[in-house]
């Protein structure tokens, strides 16, 4: 019988094999059903009210005493958070990652943020820290009005040259660098963008308390 967590592991395995990979301005590969329906759906549905955020200044870390995360204690707490953190760490998917994304993991340490952004939110042109080695966002909002609301990759002169399409279960990967401009422009947000971002990071990362499994890299 196939556990919560496998399943959640072959979901992401048949997404994988089949994303878009785009190579302008940097390779990012576009995801369709990434997670099974119910999980994603249970992620959704997590109680956690979204944070009152008056203004961001362009970076999420304004408001970091209000973010959310995949935690040891969550995973104790909810399901569905323990059944994706399981899945992200396993071995099947660690290995299709690597290959597909031809990235090494090796030693990194998996930290999964559940985002919950309204009216006002706006994200200004970044590039991922180098302590980042992969990130990924599935998106979970679903409803009319919601469809313009995907991640803006950005050319090395910080002109916006694609939107990631935003529907529930969809989702956008890269190999953070110093070329992957991404971001999201100020636009209205007429209910919740809810998403998860999910890194594996690297052994120096201060912020153990946000981390799925934070004495166990990944193998």
């Amino acid at each position: 019988m196939t556990s919560p967590a496998e399943a959640v592991s072959l979901s992401f395995l048949r997404c994988l094999e089949t994303s878009r990979l785009a190579t302008s301005p940097y390779n990012h590969w576009l995801l369709s059903r990434a997670l099974p329906e119910d999980s994603a759906d249970a992620i959704a549905a997590l109680p956690w009210t979204p944070p009152t955020v008056l203004e961001t200044y362009g970076k999420r870390e304004t408001n970091n005493a209000s973010r959310t995360y995949f935690s040891v204690e969550n995973r104790g707490t909810y399901p569905v958070c323990e059944e994706v953190a399981r899945a992200f760490q396993s071995r099947a998917v660690i290995d299709a990652i690597q290959k597909t994304c031809s990235v090494d993991l090796a030693g990194t340490f998996l930290r999964i943020e559940y985002c919950q952004d309204t009216d006002g939110f706006w994200l200004e042109p970044h590039t991922d820290i180098g302590v980042k080695k992969y990130t990924m966002l599935i998106y979970l909002s679903k409803g009319p009005g919601c469809e313009d609301w995907g991640t803006d990759v950005l050319d090395g002169t910080k002109t916006i040259v694609a939107r990631a399409p935003y529907a529930f279960n969809e989702g956008l990967i890269f190999i953070p660098g110093t070329d992957t401009w991404h971001g999201f422009a100020k636009r209205p947000i007429n209910g919740v963008r809810k998403s998860i971002i999910v890194n594996y990071v690297g052994p120096e990362w201060r912020a153990r308390h946000e981390l799925c499994f934070p004495d166990q890299p990944v193998a």
